[in-house]
């Protein structure tokens, strides 16, 4: 049965001032904070400017030791594709070290965009830029229904990389919510269920989404099914606005504290607990 660790995707947000950081609480702070309430963070400023060495040092510093990290792809590796994406996973792969050499990281995700289709080429593509990735916990997720096929869960099980699950609106060609997997990691995304800004709002209003409590029991049968089958089963909420992604994290872990037998972080090494928001 797999350990479950939930948390967000990102922290550094400066409208969770208020709702979860303390007032006052400088920017640099963020991520100790943060880090005190729950046991991962998934990381995308990784997506915007390729890490830095020193950074990533930092960041693992301000952490506690078992503290864990996903990392999102450099934008050039998943949606601005060109003849030096090789070079930069290869770059990218290098960059990251600090914390694979500090058994920080739990995945990498490699996001790809709603057009990046299933066909020939970009099949191609993936068979040229993953080998640079090869020996990372690799993790990817398509925003294109398209890529849920038994010949790729079967690629993917081969190559022990994720296929990333994700809950999102129903619209079309949008991936559909199962319990597959293809590796010994699972990995959820709760991007929310905002139908009206998803295609047109921009990163903060497509995420705009306070999830309620029987959309997240909808899930916890898959979540089982999913930790039954992996070591390690990974949770991220996305979406971040106004701290939703806070609350939500914090509702999903007291539901499988009362209503499961997962294996969850030992609560006495957090500051949350079910009966307590900070």
């Amino acid at each position: 049965m797999a350990k479950v660790l939930i948390g967000t995707s990102g922290y550094y947000y400066t409208d969770w001032v208020g709702p979860f950081y303390p007032p006052g609480t400088g920017k640099d702070n963020f991520l100790q904070f943060y880090s005190e309430h729950f046991p991962f963070c998934e990381l995308n400023f990784s997506y915007y400017q390729m890490p830095l060495r020193g950074k990533l040092i930092e960041m693992v510093q301000k952490t506690p030791k078992g503290f864990q990290f996903a990392i999102k792809a450099h934008k050039s590796i998943t949606h601005e594709r060109s003849p030096s994406s090789v070079e930069r996973a290869e770059e990218f792969f290098h960059a990251i070290s600090p914390m694979r050499e500090e058994n920080r990281l739990s995945a990498v995700l490699l996001q790809f965009p709603y057009s990046f289709h299933y066909t020939q080429e970009n099949r191609k593509y993936l068979a040229e830029v993953l080998p640079p990735l090869k020996g990372l916990p690799l993790c990817i997720e398509f925003r294109n229904r398209e890529w849920m096929l038994e010949r790729v869960y079967k690629a993917f099980q081969e190559r022990d990389i994720t296929f990333v699950q994700t809950d999102t609106p129903e619209l079309d060609n949008l991936p559909i919510a199962t319990s597959i997997t293809t590796s010994k990691l699972g990995y959820i995304r709760f991007h929310g269920r905002n139908k009206e800004n998803w295609w047109n709002g921009d990163n903060t209003s497509r995420f705009d989404y306070l999830y309620q409590e029987k959309e997240l029991q909808l899930w916890m049968c898959r979540i089982e099914e999913i930790a039954a089958k992996t070591e390690k089963l990974i949770i991220a909420f996305n979406n971040h606005y106004k701290a939703n992604a806070i609350s939500n994290a914090r509702q999903l872990r007291e539901m499988i504290n009362k209503h499961t037998n997962l294996c969850l972080p030992d609560k006495e090494n957090l500051k949350d607990t079910q009966n307590k928001d900070e």
